[in-house]
């Protein structure tokens, strides 16, 4: 039974080893959801975001009356020389203790202090409407990086790849001229240059590989994973074959700049923060005037007192008033203060308004970028057809003893330069789409 038993655990942590061996597969949507959740401004503005709608309800407790409830015990002793009919008795003394017992419960409402809690009350909720806002922006913030980082690792894996295939491709050809060469059917200097050659595609794979695994690296980094771990990037649903449908259908989407430029106004989180920022200058503006009104209370108290506790409620007081408190000159102290929040407000209009230009100016260079992403789609997918007939003409001509092996390294570099072109066209197009939705505010949160 114990023979048994040590198989079972020798097989489960053989088991858990194997396991832990195998590379982890990160989606797209894996890594977005991983990000969001260690990413470290996340946690910071969702704790902000926390601590404003904390501010919330104290705004909307302002307008509640408060209640204070009160009691208390009081006693003293005196001592002093004893007398009888006014005459000191001497040695002798006299002790009296006198007691004070009261409890009560009293009651304030501010009736009108010059708007300045309904100034409060809006410029705390707007604050707290800012505050999400800017949490969202970062988390729509934190999925383009993420999605941008993602997409350049799958674009140095299939530069890696094309580089490998010349590779293999140059080292059978060397192969084969290294044959002819033997044979008396090729010159030696074919064969040199065809070493060169691998030579060189050598040098450009260990580069694609270095290339691959840092931009792996910033991913994983960004995302805030174990960099000791091994991860596999794959993500089915990417696709880099872009057909004409899908240009044609991205151009005519996204043809209107000044309705793009709308949408971006209307939606994006960053802009409607700057805009509640706003509402908070024009609140502490009211706030401020409020020190040119009087301010009214009402109060009510009810009272008990006795000198003994279990007679605390044969003497009962009950009070109610109002109270007005006009500052009528206070050394331009309200004026001051009133100055300093025009110019907030005057500020905050002009960010709002830089912030208008800002995202007009991201939308126009994200279009831009789109445009000439989707024309070096367009170019780069006939370059790749055309590189690759002149390859294969090249190639043929080679091997009959028409052509020259500089022709046809020259055709190959160029049919790699075409895939190089295609591929990096292809991810700048997907890039550029996306950073399109992002500078608009289209993306998920």
């Amino acid at each position: 039974m114990k023979l048994f038993s040590s198989v079972v655990l020798l097989f489960v942590v053989f088991f858990q080893f194997v396991l832990s061996q195998q590379p982890v597969v990160l989606t797209l949507d894996k890594a977005v959801e991983l990000a969001l959740e260690r990413n470290l401004s996340i946690i910071k503005t969702q704790n902000d975001v926390d601590a404003a709608q904390s501010r919330v309800l104290t705004a909307y407790g302002s307008y509640l009356p408060t209640i204070s409830a009160s009691g208390g015990w009081n006693g003293n002793q005196r001592t002093g020389v004893q007398r009888i009919q006014g005459i000191a008795i001497p040695g002798a003394t006299s002790k009296s203790t006198n007691n004070s017992f009261q409890a009560g419960v009293n009651l304030d409402y501010t009736i009108f202090d010059g708007l300045r809690r309904e100034a409060n009350f809006n410029s705390i909720t707007s604050s707290a409407i800012s505050t999400e806002q800017i949490a969202a922006r970062m988390r729509q913030t934190i999925i383009n990086g993420v999605e941008s980082a993602y997409l350049n690792v799958l674009k140095f894996e299939q530069l890696m790849k094309v580089n490998d295939e010349n590779l293999k491709r140059d080292r059978q050809q060397l192969e084969r001229i290294t044959e002819s060469n033997r044979i008396g059917a090729l010159s030696l200097a074919d064969v040199y240059r065809q070493q060169s050659q691998v030579a060189a595609d050598e040098y450009k794979v260990i580069q694609a590989q270095n290339d691959y695994d840092n931009a792996k690296a910033d991913l994983v980094a960004l995302i805030g994973l174990d960099m000791n771990m091994d991860y596999q990037i794959s993500d089915q649903s990417i696709s880099t074959v872009i057909g004409s449908v899908e240009l044609n259908a991205t151009v005519e989407k996204y043809k209107n700049f000044n309705e793009l430029v709308k949408r971006a106004l209307s939606i994006r989180p960053d802009y409607l923060a700057a805009k509640e920022n706003y509402d908070v200058s024009e609140s502490g503006v009211t706030a401020a005037r409020s020190g040119y009104f009087p301010r009214i209370t009402a109060s009510a108290g009810y009272n008990l007192s006795s000198s003994e506790f279990s007679k605390l409620s044969d003497n009962k007081n009950l009070s109610w008033g109002i109270n007005l408190n006009w500052n009528i000159f206070d050394a331009f102290q309200t004026n001051q203060v009133l100055q300093s929040a025009i110019v907030l407000k005057k500020n905050s209009e002009a960010t709002l308004k830089q912030s208008e230009r800002d995202i007009s100016v991201e939308v126009k260079r994200a279009l831009l970028n789109l445009e000439a992403a989707r024309k070096q789609v367009e170019v780069s997918q006939k370059g790749v057809i055309s590189a690759s007939q002149d390859r294969k003409i090249a190639e043929e001509r080679y091997n009959l003893g028409a052509g020259t092996l500089l022709d046809l390294l020259t055709a190959s570099v160029g049919y790699v330069t075409a895939e190089v072109n295609n591929i990096s066209a292809s991810y700048f197009y997907i890039t550029a789409k996306r950073n399109l939705e992002y500078v608009i505010g289209e993306r998920s949160n």
